[in-house]
């Protein structure tokens, strides 16, 4: 059997456009939420990234997942439940990892606890299956006025927040050892922070999900320090690179049959794999800059 499927076809069958303009006007408001989102996220993640607590970003979303599985299992605003379990969470590995060594163990102990009570909590609910699925993969479509009220709300709080520690913030990160010297206060700064990266965490898992928090607070910051070493520069970049992936997530998704984060995700892994491409043609045009010079000077020598 011969399959005669050209990529035209196959893109027809994966976007339908007959009445996408219908569906942005309807969807506005969960396009606007992921706008904010990407502002969220791309702030969060150069000091996520910068203080090495990716792996973090995990254990906080699988405890988010638990604590939103556990509201919708009781009745109550599942939004609430995701933002207990993700403050509870960061405070948890903000106070009992306050050093290197330990700081693996409780997010590693961490993550699988959150993800067998979320399980845990989903089996034992007997309502729609659509409200299960989508604290795993996100639910774009359906922010409410109310949620997209909380999300901006949130994203003031995390921007405002980190604007006011900036400095001694990027200070810490970059050096702690240097910061602790100066009497930077590392041990408030790392709460401060952990707590702020829960609220982000909980807002960004209503939409894309707790398995793919990642392609949000971790993937756009990452792809941003591929191509800059600037603090500020990449910070700019990383909600660039974030609001490209959430907002054309989500178009993409409007027209699509497929849910919202197998768009997100792949948009976030493409642009990280152009700036890894951009960061090696630098760096093997820097090499040959610095090898030129040389072989110059030995020229005359040689004649």
């Amino acid at each position: 059997m011969q399959l005669n499927i050209t990529f035209t076809d196959f893109v027809s069958e994966v976007f339908v456009f007959d009445r996408y303009g219908e569906l942005v006007v309807l969807l506005h408001q969960s396009i606007f939420a992921g706008a904010v989102l990407g502002i969220i996220g791309g702030f969060v993640g150069i000091f996520v990234m910068m203080r090495r607590h990716a792996f973090a970003v995990h254990a906080i979303a699988e405890m988010s997942f638990a604590g939103a599985a556990l509201f919708l299992l009781l009745g109550y605003n599942v939004v609430t439940g995701s933002l207990v379990g993700s403050i509870a969470s960061a405070l948890l590995i903000a106070l009992m990892g306050s050093k290197a060594h330990e700081n693996d163990s409780v997010i590693g102990a961490l993550m699988p606890f959150g993800l067998g009570l979320g399980i845990l909590f989903l089996s034992l609910y007997s309502g729609r299956a659509a409200n299960k699925f989508s604290l795993l993969t996100g639910q774009i479509v359906s922010v409410d006025s109310a949620q997209l009220t909380t999300m901006i709300i949130g994203a003031i709080v995390i921007v405002g927040v980190l604007a006011l520690m900036w400095r001694p913030l990027m200070f810490a990160s970059l050096d702690p050892v240097v910061a602790r010297a100066k009497g930077v206060p590392l041990r408030t700064l790392s709460l401060a922070f952990m707590i702020v990266l829960g609220i982000a965490t909980a807002l960004s898992v209503q939409v894309v999900g707790s398995l793919l928090v990642l392609a949000l607070l971790i993937t756009p910051a990452a792809a941003a320090l591929q191509v800059t070493a600037s603090p500020l520069k990449a910070l700019i970049l990383s909600v660039i690179f974030a609001e490209i992936a959430m907002v054309g997530g989500i178009m993409l998704a409007l027209a699509g049959s497929l849910p919202i984060s197998p768009y997100v995700t792949s948009i976030s892994f493409f642009i990280f794999v152009v700036c890894r491409v951009i960061r090696a043609v630098r760096q093997r045009h820097s090499a040959s800059g610095r090898t030129q010079p040389k072989e110059i000077q030995h020229t005359p020598a040689a004649a």
